[in-house]
């Protein structure tokens, strides 16, 4: 068994027989990330219990880690004193994420109790949506001066080494907080100690405007291969920075909400584990979307009621409609998902469009002629094997064309269809992940069973 299940077992046990000795033993060896995830599973009691009996150092930082959703929950466990020490001991950027996923009038009250040197810069940070650079920056980040020698700037680094995030990159600033370039912490160590700063510093050619969107900052991070991202104001004054951690829960945050948003969930995402999110939580998010798309599902029926004739006329018809329909679906979903991922990667912009279109037309033409030309294959040799009332003046040759026809068209325009509407969703200022896997598929179900019936009555004459 390895330690940390061990651990885990033991705090566990503790907590069920509220033995506050061992537990206190067990989590003073437990990591806070773990101490988050324990306590997520807790009811109501065991989580009063938790919260009495460890240390407040260890809980501020298992905070931090907890889902939005029960950090205002957990808060109001403590007493204003324990919330003061809370708030004093925890990050610049923690204590923003705790004050912006409480209500309201709870930031209001809990702002009264941030210690006078820290309430400027918190009050700062919270007008900082939680989803830009900025509201996932912290502000712990290394300076010194460029006129400064190395001696200097070592000793002025020394002072700030207890609370510094990183010194991976040490940023040079002027009087003003203006970014001017950056030194590693290798050059302090490897220069000599009357070197001037200026002389060796390197410029900052990656940076993020506080109100970018921290998916933006991902992408500096990503395709840069940066350590840390600084992030400045409109003026180029130095904020914070956006560390490898940082980027991590952004990746995870911006994955779940748009794999959800693709699968036709609605609402904010819960950031609680399954289990412990409530089901009416699963009810509200899941409903609207599936009503709506039920409604829209409606148009399949009133294509059915329009083509009963042709239907009637030639019922082995309904027997290639679900693969014509479904292929439709299959394909736009492929589409669309390979354009909301080079959007998300930033490979895509509104110039992109007719680029898009183009090669998803020439992709839908080559698969759907191919997928079309087997189907037409299948329908000729093996159809006849077990059905032989095809009408005279509908031979299986002309009804395998009708089936390779419809195909390539239906294959065609859902691919295209299906790149081009997460485009078009951008450009409308809608989230591209909102245009979901099922809502392009319903959309291309219909559009399905138009073009096949219509084909079928050309080609056939019914």
């Amino acid at each position: 068994m390895s330690e940390e299940i061990k651990n885990t077992r033991l705090l566990l046990e503790a907590v069920e027989a509220r033995d506050s000795e061992n537990f206190l033993e067990s989590a003073n060896v437990t990591h806070y990330a773990d101490l988050a995830e324990i306590y997520v599973g807790l009811n109501g009691e065991e989580r009063d219990f938790f919260t009495t009996h460890i240390d407040m150092e260890s809980l501020a930082e298992v905070i931090p880690e907890l889902p939005d959703t029960l950090v205002e929950e957990t808060m109001e466990r403590l007493d204003t004193e324990e919330q003061r020490e809370i708030l004093d001991q925890i990050s610049d950027d923690d204590r923003v994420d705790i004050l912006q996923d409480v209500s309201d009038d709870t930031r209001e009250r809990l702002l009264e109790l941030v210690e006078p040197d820290d309430i400027e810069i918190t009050k700062t940070l919270l007008k900082y949506d939680e989803s830009t650079a900025g509201g996932r920056m912290t502000t712990h980040f290394a300076s010194i001066f460029g006129e400064m020698t190395v001696q200097e700037a070592l000793e002025s680094l020394r002072k700030e080494s207890d609370e510094t995030e990183s010194f991976a990159r040490v940023y040079v600033v002027d009087s003003k907080d203006k970014l001017c370039g950056y030194v590693r912490f290798r050059d302090l160590a490897f220069n000599s100690r009357d070197t001037i700063i200026s002389d060796f510093m390197r410029p900052v050619k990656r940076y993020i405007l506080a109100s970018a969107d921290q998916e933006e900052a991902v992408q500096l991070v990503s395709k840069y291969d940066l350590f840390v991202l600084p992030v400045v104001d409109e003026q180029h004054r130095i904020l914070g920075i956006i560390t490898h951690d940082d980027v991590v829960e952004i990746l995870e945050e911006e994955s779940t909400e748009d794999m959800e948003k693709m699968a036709g969930f609605s609402g904010e995402g819960s950031e609680e584990t399954y289990l412990n999110t409530p089901t009416m939580t699963h009810f509200r998010r899941r409903f609207p979307w599936l009503f709506g798309l039920a409604i829209l599902a409606i148009a399949s029926g009133i294509v059915m009621m329009k083509f009963e004739g042709v239907l009637n006329s030639l019922f082995i018809l309904s027997l290639f409609l679900p693969m014509i329909v479904s292929a439709g679906g299959n394909t736009g979903g492929q589409a669309s998902t390979m354009v909301i991922r080079a959007m998300a990667l930033g490979e895509l912009d509104q110039d992109s469009i007719m680029r898009v279109a183009w090669k998803e037309l020439r992709l839908g033409l080559m698969l759907g002629a191919l997928l079309g030309i087997g189907m037409a294959l299948v329908t000729m040799i093996f159809v006849p094997m077990f059905y032989h009332d095809m009408p005279a003046e509908v031979s299986f040759i002309k009804f395998g064309i009708t089936v390779a026809v419809a195909m390539a068209i239906q294959i065609t325009s859902s691919t295209l269809v299906g790149s081009l509407l997460p485009l078009g969703a951008r450009a409308a200022k809608i989230d591209p992940a909102i245009v979901a896997a099922p809502a392009i598929t319903t959309i291309v179900d219909v559009s399905g069973m138009v073009i096949y019936f219509f084909v079928a009555k050309a080609i056939l004459g019914l």
